[in-house]
């Protein structure tokens, strides 16, 4: 079946299904981050459910609360929460191995920033918003829940001074791709790309080819 797009056509169906299946990928990435950490932390296993679970659904409650849902996406489908569950468990079970590798938590964590940056752009599109709104609503999705993650384990959020490593950043970029592309691409065509982006930019600014400038003021007795 073909309208004149250049692009074949895909069951509506099946963009509602792969759109679902990419919220959960994001939902078990950001839960094995938050996890991570709170081993690190060492935190008993209650501590790393809550961890686990919080930054994974954290930017999304924050998201759905400001674009006025009714209640967040996690409570209306219990899914979300379980396989929160699942990958806080998994990392508690393989902490010790995988909190080793500094880039297995920063694997995780970029996958759950790109795909939750450009779901929460493309909420944004839906609702109207203009390019600023939409980059809001796509970053504070993205950024939320480690926002959270790192206040409840005593840390400074990341996202305020790691300027070699763009974080915030690169959610913003991939929310204000979604305002752009969505016209041409279809939802899940336009979340892929976008999440590639984020994900590129994230690798980019790890071998320290690009990073934010930083004002420093003269110390003063």
């Amino acid at each position: 079946m073909s309208d004149g797009s250049p692009f074949p056509y895909v069951d509506p169906a099946a963009i509602r299904t792969g759109l679902h299946y990419l919220d959960l990928a994001g939902i078990f990435a950001f839960s094995m981050s938050g996890a991570l950490t709170a081993v690190r932390k060492r935190f008993d296993i209650f501590g790393v459910l809550v961890l686990g679970g919080v930054t994974a659904v954290g930017g999304g409650s924050i998201r759905d609360t400001l674009t006025g849902n009714a209640l967040p996406l996690f409570l209306q489908d219990e899914t979300y929460l379980w396989v929160a569950l699942l990958g806080s468990l998994l990392a508690f079970s393989f902490g010790e191995r995988l909190a080793r590798f500094e880039r297995t938590i920063s694997f995780f964590d970029t996958i759950g920033l790109a795909l939750f940056a450009a779901s929460g752009a493309l909420l944004g599109v839906r609702l109207g918003l203009g390019p600023l709104g939409v980059t809001f609503v796509g970053m504070l999705s993205g950024v939320g829940g480690g926002i959270i993650r790192d206040l409840l384990a005593a840390q400074v959020p990341e996202v305020m001074y790691r300027n070699d490593q763009l974080y915030a950043t690169a959610a913003a970029l991939g929310a204000i791709m979604v305002y752009f592309i969505h016209p041409y691409f279809g939802d899940l065509e336009t979340q892929l790309l976008a999440s590639a982006l984020v994900v590129v930019v994230r690798w980019i600014s790890r071998r320290g080819w690009v990073r934010l400038p930083v004002r420093r003021l003269p110390q003063s007795d």
